[in-house]
């Protein structure tokens, strides 16, 4: 079965948002309202809608990081990997985990890094140089 996952989450800002996931993450812009915006992210589909942000704190323990909880992410081709991380970097984005390899060596080897968007929700990146490796243990 192929699916697209959708998401809908709370943002402050729709203007930030626009620039944040269209020009500095260059996801298309969709569909939208006074109110929300839509995004292909990354082949998926999600919703930003003007309120709260969701409530976060690093109580994820992966390897030898917490992570923000909860946080939604993106499996990527190494390079589309690499050039994201390039990406943000230029654009002075703060990472809560900065660009780096996790589980070097072992099954499952990813590069990974986190980052908030401006209304401070949570974002992971993976990165793999082999997708039958996703899932591997």
């Amino acid at each position: 079965m192929n699916a697209i996952f959708h998401f809908a989450y709370n943002v402050t800002d729709l203007d930030e948002a626009r620039f944040f996931y269209g020009d500095i993450l260059e996801c298309a812009e969709g569909r939208s309202t006074d109110t929300w915006v839509d995004f292909n992210f990354f082949g998926h589909q999600i919703s930003l809608h003007l309120g709260k942000p969701y409530a976060t704190e690093n109580s994820g323990h992966v390897g030898e990081h917490m992570v923000p909880m909860p946080h939604m992410g993106i499996v990527l081709p190494l390079n589309d990997w690499l050039s994201l991380s390039h990406r943000l970097s230029a654009a002075n984005v703060t990472f809560e985990i900065p660009p780096q390899v996790r589980f070097e060596g072992e099954p499952g080897e990813q590069r990974i890094m986190f980052f908030r968007d401006p209304s401070g929700n949570p974002i992971e990146a993976k990165g793999f140089a082999d997708f039958n490796s996703v899932f591997a243990s």
